[in-house]
């Protein structure tokens, strides 16, 4: 099952639980509480809860199944909607068609604030995600490094989709991905494309572009700072022997999918000093480094994807 149609299923799902909960909140509250005309503000919670969380069409639905539950209890425990003492005729039905046109009434209106609410986040992102693009043309002076950052941030949102993660964190992937070369401006452009093998101190010097990315960055706020830790963190290896000591689950699971892209993608890509490799030799080096350079896991959702030819992506000339 493929990751798509399982966020759809887990959609699915979460609505019928809102749904079901309504029936749950009503059989349990009026069989152990005898004021039951009381209850009927309780079964705004479900509408509410639904507006804030899945927007206005299934909180005017879950209005209405409150609505139709409640018409049912009120047949079936008449003193719900009507105390015992009370003797006009059809009244209890004309006070319960007003309650039930003010929750509907509500629930659209709340519905509404969430959409508006979610299309402003969506403006918010649409401009953070131009920002990104606007940063990344300073990240490179030649097409490799700009198409790599670029590929890079694909591969890995499709892994990451791959394995669950939400929509916020695949987009801090994304991000990062966007921006971990970003410290290779203060690095020499002779040193990084340099055709012979490096001397130890000049690797050490291409060592810092991860260290000084994350100091670039680190004067931004909000969204952009979540992703500091994640470039930070980018070469470091599952077996704790990257550049930093740190490894297994103490690394963020966003950089140890931007590990398995970076290097796929460095692979298979042309260098000065280097020819790249097939994607399909490029995948069992990838294979081989599992639980050694990467996540076990990441690994396999790599394969996943790999063979379900979601990494075959345009490369992007600018």
């Amino acid at each position: 099952m493929n990751s798509k149609l399982r966020r759809q299923l887990q959609q699915v799902n979460q609505e019928l639980w809102v749904v079901l909960s309504i029936f749950l909140l009503a059989l349990f509250l009026n069989h152990f509480l005898a004021s039951q005309r009381m209850l009927l503000g309780l079964y705004t919670l479900p509408s509410v809860f639904s507006a804030y969380v899945y927007g206005r069409r299934h909180a005017v639905a879950t209005a209405v199944a409150s609505v139709g539950l409640v018409a049912l209890l009120g047949y079936l425990y008449p003193t719900m909607i009507r105390p015992a003492s009370q003797q006009v005729p059809g009244q209890q039905w004309f006070d319960f068609t007003v309650w039930g046109c003010i929750l509907i009434i509500t629930a659209y209106a709340m519905g509404t604030l969430y959409e508006h609410k979610r299309n402003y986040v969506n403006e918010l992102r649409e401009t953070y995600n131009g920002v990104l693009v606007i940063l990344r043309q300073f990240i490179s002076k030649d097409k490799y490094t700009q198409n790599h950052s670029y590929r890079v941030s694909l591969y890995a949102t499709r892994i990451a989709a791959g394995m669950g993660l939400d929509q916020e964190r695949i987009e801090d992937v994304r991000a990062a991905a966007l921006l971990h070369d970003i410290g290779k401006l203060d690095i020499s452009r002779e040193l990084l494309y340099k055709a012979a093998r490096l001397t130890p101190d000049e690797f050490s010097e291409v060592q810092t572009h991860v260290q000084r990315g994350v100091e670039m960055l680190s004067p931004v706020g909000g969204t952009l700072r979540r992703v500091l830790p994640i470039i930070l963190a980018h070469h470091d290896k599952f077996d704790g022997s990257g550049y930093h000591p740190t490894k297994g689950d103490d690394i963020p699971m966003e950089a140890r999918i931007i590990a398995v892209a970076d290097v796929y993608d460095a692979l298979t890509s042309d260098r000065p000093y280097r020819q790249a490799i097939s994607p399909f030799e490029a995948r069992e080096i990838i294979e081989k480094g599992s639980g050694k350079e990467f996540d076990p896991h990441v690994v396999e959702v790599f394969l996943q994807a790999f063979r379900k030819r979601e990494l075959e992506i345009p490369e992007l000339v600018l």
